[in-house]
C-alpha cells in the first residue's frame, strides 16, 4: 500500500532518478541544474557547480534565494573522507535591537516580513566565493557566465514562478523596483511560458565576473544597498556589508541503523534535531526489537512523538551560537534522549501543551537546495534562502537584487511564532551581529566513509521533517532516492498542536488508528510542502539524481 502513491506520482511525472558515473547536479530549476553541469564539463569540481547553479537560481527562482540572501553548505571531500561547514546565512544590523518588532508591547508582524526593516545582511557573495575559493577549479566569471546570459536573455516563466507571483502579487506592487521587474508592466505577475529579462541584475552580474565579490563590500553594490535601505527606512548600513564573513563550522555527525549522518550544527536547528528523531527511533528499534514500517500505526506513533519532542527542544534552546550557549551535547546525549524516549506514551499521542523542552544538563521557511556530486566523488549540499516568497518584496534600484525578509526568523518576542508557524524564545532574540535561527537541514549519509545520500530541502519548518523522512525511506524503506523524495509527507513541529498530512500519506485505517490514539490530523496541499532535491549513490559507483515531483527541478548530468 505505501508504494501506490508515489508510484502514482512517478506515472504521472514521468520521473525517474537519473544514472551516470561521473558528476550530476540537482537543482529546483533546469537551467540552474545545466548551469552547474556545464561547470563539471570545463573541468570543475562540485563547489564550480555549486556556484553556477546558485547565481542562476537567483535569476530564474528569485522567489527562492539569491544574492540578496544567504544559507548553509556541507561539501564532502572525497580525497580527503572529510566533511566541511560553510555557514554563509544573514545576519542581523547592526542596528538591530531586540524590541523593534514591538510597539506597545505588541507584536507588529509587518515590520519583521516586509520591507527593508525584514532585511538582514546578506551572504551568498562572500560565502560563494569563500567556498569556490577552497574547493573549486575555475574562475568566478565561468561560473557567471550562464547566470548572466539568463538575466539578459531571459528565461521562460514556470508555472512555480508564476503561483509565487501571484501569491506574493500584493507585496511585490508595494515597491516600486519590485513591481517593474516581477510584475508585467508593473501591474500584473508574469503569465507561464513568457520570457522574463532582467537587465539589471545582468549589469550586477556582469560586475561581479570582471570586479570580483568585493563590489559587494565597498563597490557600487553594497553602496547602492545601503543608500535604498537608508531611503526606505531599514538598518542596513556600508560597515554591515563590509563586516560580513562567512563561518567554517564543524558537521555534526549521528549514526543511525551503521550509517554516518552529517548535517548543520547551530544556528541551524535542522541538523540537531534531526540527529535527535533518529536517535529516538533508534532507541525504539532496539526497545521493541522491530524494523521500521511507514504503514505501521505504532512506528508511526513513535515518528510523530519524537518530532513533538525535538519541535519543543527547538523552541527553547536553539540559537546563535556566538550569542547564548546551545547545549547540542547535552540534547544528542544518549541518555538525555533515552529519558526523553520514555515520555512517549504507546497508547496515546501527548498535548503539545503538556510537552515542554526536556531539563538537559549544563554543558562544562521559501527555500532551495542544490546538490552536486563531481566525478572526483566531492560532493555539495547547500540549502539557502530568501526566506519568504519574494522575502522583503524590495528590489535594489539599478541592480536587480532582491533582499530578504530573514529578520522574520528571529523570535520578535518571546513565544511569538514567525510566518511558519514556528515559536522561538529569549536564545533566539534579536541582536545586532546575531544569525537568526534556521530549519535548513543539508546532510551527507556515509557508508564505511563513502557518500551513500546526499539530501535537503526548502518548506520553512518542515525542512527537518522531509529530509528525515528522504533518509528514512532510503535507508530503511528500500525506496531509491526517487522514490524518496517522492513520498508523500507527514509533519508535526509540536505547536501549532496538529500532524500535517499531504493527501494519500496514510491509508484510511491508519489515519483512523492515529486519530484514536489522540493525534489531531490535518490535509495539508501540495504548497505545504517542499520541493527537495538529493543524490543516491549505489553500488558499482553508479550515482541517481532525483528532483522533487512537487517542483521544477531536474537533475542534469555532466
Amino acid at each position: 500500500m505505501r508504494w501506490l502513491l508515489p508510484l502514482f506520482l512517478l506515472l504521472l511525472t514521468g520521473a525517474s532518478p537519473v544514472r551516470t558515473k561521473e558528476g550530476l547536479v540537482v537543482s529546483a530549476h533546469p537551467d540552474a541544474s545545466a548551469a552547474g553541469a556545464a561547470m563539471l564539463r570545463k573541468g570543475g569540481t562540485a563547489a564550480d557547480a555549486l556556484v553556477a547553479a546558485g547565481y542562476a537560481l537567483t535569476v530564474v527562482e528569485p522567489f527562492s534565494a539569491g544574492i540578496g540572501g544567504g544559507g548553509f553548505l556541507l561539501y564532502y571531500v572525497a580525497a580527503e573522507k572529510k566533511t566541511y561547514v560553510l555557514d554563509y546565512r544573514e545576519v542581523a544590523p547592526k542596528k538591530a535591537h531586540r524590541d523593534m518588532y514591538l510597539q506597545g508591547g505588541e507584536v507588529v508582524p509587518e515590520l519583521s516580513r516586509e520591507g527593508y526593516t525584514s532585511v538582514a545582511v546578506p551572504g551568498m557573495v562572500p560565502g560563494f566565493e569563500a567556498a569556490q575559493k577552497r574547493f573549486g577549479k575555475l574562475k568566478l566569471a565561468d561560473a557567471l557566465s550562464p547566470s548572466i546570459d539568463l538575466a539578459a536573455r531571459g528565461f521562460r516563466v514556470s508555472p512555480r514562478f508564476n503561483a509565487a507571483s501571484v501569491y506574493q502579487k500584493e507585496l511585490l506592487a508595494k515597491n516600486v523596483e519590485a513591481a517593474r521587474v516581477f510584475l508585467k508592466k508593473g501591474k500584473e505577475p508574469y503569465p507561464v511560458g513568457e520570457m522574463l529579462v532582467q537587465p539589471d541584475l545582468a549589469r550586477t552580474l556582469r560586475s561581479l565576473a570582471k570586479d570580483g565579490p568585493r563590489i559587494f563590500k565597498d563597490g557600487w553594490v553594497a553602496k547602492a544597498i545601503a543608500k535604498d535601505s537608508k531611503r526606505l527606512g531599514g538598518l542596513i548600513e556600508l560597515s554591515d556589508l563590509q563586516s560580513f564573513e562567512p563561518r567554517w563550522r564543524e558537521p555534526l555527525v549521528g549514526r543511525y541503523a551503521g550509517y554516518e549522518i552529517y548535517t548543520m550544527p547551530p544556528p541551524s536547528s535542522g541538523g540537531t534535531h534531526l540527529l535527535q528523531i533518529l536517535t529516538l527511533l533508534e532507541i525504539d528499534r532496539e526497545k521493541r526489537g522491530r524494523t521500521r514500517d511507514w504503514e505501521n500505526v505504532d512506528d508511526l506513533h513513535v515518528l510523530i512523538e519524537s518530532m513533538r519532542l525535538a519541535y519543543a527542544d527547538r523552541a527553547e534552546y536553539m540559537g546563535d551560537p556566538a550569542f547564548v550557549k546551545v547545549p547540542v551535547a547535552a540534547l544528542l546525549d544518549r541518555a538525555y534522549l533515552e529519558k526523553r524516549y520514555r515520555e512517549i506514551d504507546m497508547r496515546k499521542a501527548r498535548a503539545s501543551s503538556s510537552v515542554k523542552a526536556g531539563v538537559v544538563p549544563k554543558e562544562s521557511a521559501e527555500t532551495t537546495h542544490i546538490t552536486v556530486i563531481d566525478r572526483d566523488g566531492n560532493v555539495a549540499v547547500c540549502t539557502q534562502t530568501v526566506n519568504y516568497g519574494f522575502g522583503a518584496g524590495v528590489v535594489v534600484p539599478k541592480t536587480g537584487i532582491l533582499l530578504n525578509n530573514e529578520m522574520d526568523d528571529f523570535a520578535a518576542a518571546p513565544d511569538a511564532p514567525n510566518l511558519f508557524g514556528l515559536v522561538g524564545g529569549e536564545a533566539n532574540s534579536v541582536q545586532p551581529g546575531k544569525i537568526p535561527l534556521s530549519s535548513m537541514t543539508p546532510t551527507i549519509v556515509l557508508k564505511d566513509g563513502a557518500v551513500r545520500l546526499a539530501v535537503g530541502a526548502p518548506g520553512g519548518s518542515t525542512i527537518i521533517t522531509t529530509v528525515l523522512q528522504a533518509v528514512l525511506h532510503v535507508l530503511e524503506h528500500d525506496m531509491n532516492v526517487q522514490q524518496a523524495l517522492a513520498h508523500p509527507r507527514i509533519h508535526h513541529q509540536w505547536l501549532p498542536d496538529q500532524l500535517s498530512l499531504e493527501p494519500g500519506a496514510l491509508s484510511p485505517a491508519v489515519r483512523r488508528a492515529l486519530e484514536k490514539k489522540g493525534h489531531k490530523l490535518e490535509a495539508k496541499e501540495a504548497s505545504y510542502w517542499g520541493n527537495a532535491t538529493g543524490i543516491e549513490v549505489r553500488s558499482e559507483g553508479w550515482r541517481f539524481g532525483a528532483a522533487d515531483v512537487r517542483g521544477d527541478g531536474a537533475p542534469v548530468r555532466e
